[in-house]
């Protein structure tokens, strides 16, 4: 097929001034700006139409190396997810705390719970920290680059915690590495989204999830492989395995395209087809158009900064973004307060009912497999037909009456307290296994999907933030609630986390939308149009029509250039 050069800007110095007067010059400048900015909306709406278009399978063979480079940046979270849950499973293992621990009146070794907070809260802070930073670097330096050099901070910070001597080393280890953890959250998201359709838009940013359950799964395993040791590799060891992350996702991250999107926005429009290129398999796909999809995403650049002042942390807050913004946050919070920390106490109360702390650890492998397992069962999901909104609003259903379920088996008498305890856990598995499915996956898609391009950096970065914040809160409170010698809700605490995701279905079903099958600058318009969230589905969008004519009607029928589905079910 023809390829339609994208228009570039017009430029006045071009023209031979001898024989063309300013009065001349100047109308021709007009006309000539006209006829590019025609030519750009006609190729974008051809693009448009080809996404609208494209099935699952197509966009697999059109997009087989952007579907590689995002798995490999995506990598950088199964690097965190085996760093983060080596860290916080080390507080068991009697070599380690002999080494940073003190004497106890039993003889025993042990760090107190204020220094064990302190660390695992330090990495946290660094999240927090990383998280702030990402939003200034990722768009000054580029995705690509900003992985790269995060990944060479992290060899540098690993070697503090294989060298530390003290719990105080161990802290500023968990601070400084915590910083390009907070990067590694939103970016990996941000460049998953931006270098594919929509076809694979809602596969490649739920891998993310699942990249998460593969490192802690090969924690475990580790620690479980340490757990005869009796001298301090035991612990060494462990840490020394996290350089086997960073040096060859760095040497290969360094060869990635760079997103188009962010080339575009930064006026970069003939390297964005460059990189498109590199994306993309010609002749896997004869009516692909490299120009066309540049041209939309010119277009819908243009859009957003006619409906968005600014790209500052500030402006998030403002106008239509502001909707935008709670929107994203919201559905990371929901992540935590609809029960997800006391779903990871499984392996404590199949520890009551009589399990061996080794069978425990087994089982908290399985639990991480599930993990891994729910994400390409929403994969499933997502392909028969299901939305996001849908997902996510049904999967809170089913984990609000699993909470409630584990809440009455406190009634259970207490000569029955074991096999109420063995009950919780299992039910706690299964929880588990319903939320990878729905809500823990689904929400990367969301995320991604529902920020603003210019402002998505920066707006999935206040939602992560919030994440995190509202993570410490109930990794504070749910110890508390359960323990014995606090306050001894045991089961109990089910009832509480019920009512938390109870509110959580309320909001959801009156704020979140549904953002499958869309293009980025249809969302725009929704959002501009101030389209409730219940009606986003079925809601006709023409992003083409004139200034004035643009906008969405929330009519029964989909409209011709919205509301298609995810590839293969169009």
């Amino acid at each position: 097929m023809a390829q339609h050069p994208v228009p570039e800007a017009y430029a006045p110095g071009d023209m031979d001034k001898k024989h063309v007067s300013p009065h001349r010059t100047s109308s021709v400048e007009a006309a000539t700006h006209a006829e590019t900015n025609e030519q750009t909306t006609m190729n974008a709406k051809s693009a448009s139409d080809k996404e609208h278009s494209m099935t699952l399978m197509q966009g697999v063979r059109l997009y087989p190396k952007a579907i590689a480079w995002s798995l490999l940046i995506s990598t950088c979270i199964a690097m965190e997810g085996f760093d983060l849950a080596l860290v916080n499973n080390l507080y068991g293992f009697p070599q380690w705390n002999q080494k940073f621990g003190t004497l106890q009146p039993d003889g025993s070794f042990s760090v107190s719970a204020a220094w064990q907070s302190g660390l695992s809260n330090g990495a946290n802070v660094g999240e927090i920290i990383g998280l702030i930073l990402n939003g200034f670097v990722s768009e000054r330096f580029g995705y690509k680059w900003t992985v790269v050099g995060c990944l060479t901070l992290i060899m540098g910070f690993t070697a503090i915690f294989f060298t530390a001597n003290s719990l105080a080393q161990l802290l500023v280890a968990e601070i400084l590495c915590g910083i390009p953890w907070g990067v590694f959250q939103t970016l990996t998201i941000s460049y998953a989204s931006e270098v594919c359709p929509v076809a694979l838009r809602g596969y490649l940013t739920t891998y993310v999830n699942f990249c998460w359950g593969l490192g802690q799964l090969i924690a475990i395993g580790v620690i479980k492989a340490m757990l005869n040791r009796n001298d301090h590799w035991a612990y060494r060891i462990p840490y020394a395995l996290q350089w086997m992350w960073p040096v060859p996702l760095a040497v290969g991250i360094a060869f990635a395209p760079e997103s188009p999107w962010w080339l575009v926005r930064k006026g970069r429009v003939v390297e964005a087809k460059k990189a498109l290129l590199r994306l993309t398999s010609l002749n896997r796909e004869t009516d692909f158009d490299a120009d066309e999809t540049v041209s939309m995403m010119v277009h819908t650049t243009r859009l957003e900064e006619k409906l968005t002042s600014g790209a500052s942390y500030l402006d998030c807050l403002k106008g239509v973004d502001l909707r935008r913004t709670e929107i994203v946050c919201m559905v990371w919070a929901m992540q935590n307060l609809s029960g997800n920390s006391f779903s990871n106490y499984s392996t404590y109360f199949l520890q009551q009912a009589g399990l061996d702390p080794s069978t425990s650890y087994s089982f908290a492998m399985g639990q991480y497999a599930i993990n891994m397992v729910g994400v390409f069962g929403a994969w499933g999901l997502m392909s028969a037909g299901l939305g996001r909104r849908t997902l996510f609003l049904y999967g809170l259903c089913g984990l609000c009456l699993m909470l409630f379920i584990m809440g009455f088996l406190g009634l259970v008498p207490a000569t029955h307290r074991d096999q109420s305890a063995l009950a919780t856990g299992s039910i706690m598995i299964v929880w588990a296994a319903v939320y990878q499915l729905t809500v823990g996956t689904v929400a990367y898609s969301l995320v991604a999907e529902l920020s603003t391009r210019r402002l998505q950096i920066k707006t999935v970065v206040l939602g992560r933030g919030l994440y995190v914040v509202v993570g410490i809160v109930c990794s504070v409170l749910t110890p508390y609630m359960i323990n014995p010698t606090a306050w001894n809700w045991g089961n109990y605490t089910g009832f509480f986390w019920a009512a938390s995701c109870a509110g959580c279905i309320v909001y959801s079903y009156f704020r979140l939308p549904e953002p499958r099958g869309r293009t980025f600058a249809e969302l725009d318009v929704l959002f501009e149009q101030k389209v409730p969230a219940r009606k986003f589905a079925k809601a006709s969008v023409d992003v083409f029509a004139g200034e004035g004519e643009r906008g969405a009607s929330t009519g029964s029928e989909y409209g011709t250039t919205g509301g298609g589905k995810d590839g293969g079910v169009r």
